[in-house]
């Protein structure tokens, strides 16, 4: 008798993430991000058939784990749903927020407050089964505390506003090149400014040590701490882990501020995947 085949994705705004498991094979595929929010359910199925369905060949799902950013919305689910059945009209298709990913990835079956902080930020207290509590997300103009876009914001901010020092602005013309116009028209008029923004996050990561730089990521990871994590009654009782690429980085960080707030630290996973394969493995 075959082996179920089970296609489990993980979405953000830059990258998707795709693990093809078959018995007890595993192979993973990357593409762009995928968003409800900026992308139709056109754009979104040319972009799975361009990019992905290439590299899975003739491979198909019996079953498809979605998780991505932006399906807390309805209507999104509905747009995202559209697009993997017309690609897979077989498969039996479930589609998820990103949350629900990295809580499934981080906790499993126990309970535990999970946060996102990628290129978005967002959290949730989760039972061990489901979501219960969730601080709401605002999106990257208004909220998205500790996130990359966050902030790759601050970087622009201290640059454009003059507030980094000679040394750090030599840094950064190095690196980036780019004048107020330029930046200006990125953010304001060109697709995605989330992800651009985001990308002058690594600028952070290599230049660790100033104190300008320190207090960007120190300030920027507080305010994460200060508007969502505290907002949770059970962060003083359960784990807080921590998933995505900002987190990985600047992991030192959240250690820190969770012993100077006395809050117990969990797991911190670059990649929610790592965690998710493992979660429908045993499903």
């Amino acid at each position: 008798m075959a082996s179920k085949v089970t296609l489990v994705a993980d979405s953000g705004s830059t990258k998707t993430e795709w693990c093809l498991m078959d018995g007890k094979q595993r192979s993973t595929y990357l593409t762009q991000g995928i968003s409800p929010y900026f992308q139709t359910s056109v754009q979104m199925e040319e972009l799975i058939r361009a990019e992905l369905l290439p590299q899975m060949g003739d491979q198909a799902p019996d079953e498809l784990h979605y998780y991505g950013t932006g399906c807390a919305a309805e209507q999104n689910v509905k747009l995202v749903h559209k697009s993997l059945h017309a690609i897979w009209p077989h498969a039996k298709v479930s589609v998820n927020t990103d949350l629900m990913g990295a809580a499934r990835a981080l906790c499993g079956r126990e309970p535990g407050i999970a946060s996102i902080l990628g290129t978005g930020s967002n959290s949730c207290y989760y039972d061990g089964t489901e979501i219960v509590k969730n601080n709401p997300g605002l999106g990257f103009i208004l909220g998205d505390e500790g996130s990359g876009a966050f902030l790759g914001r601050k970087v622009l901010q201290y640059y454009l506003y003059q507030t980094f020092d000679d040394e750090m602005r030599f840094r950064f013309d190095q690196k980036f090149n780019v004048g107020k116009d330029q930046i200006l028209d990125s953010v304001y008029r060109q697709s995605l400014p989330n992800r651009y923004l985001a990308s002058f996050t690594p600028f952070l990561a290599e230049n660790r040590g100033h104190y300008m730089i320190e207090n960007i990521l120190e300030d920027g990871l507080n305010e994460f701490f200060f508007n969502h994590i505290y907002k949770y009654s059970e962060s003083w009782t359960v784990p807080l882990h921590f998933a995505g690429s900002v987190a990985w980085h600047f992991r030192d960080i959240l250690e820190e501020l969770c012993q100077l707030y006395e809050l117990q630290l969990g797991r911190i996973l670059r990649n929610p995947m790592d965690g998710l394969t493992v979660f429908h493995e045993e499903a």
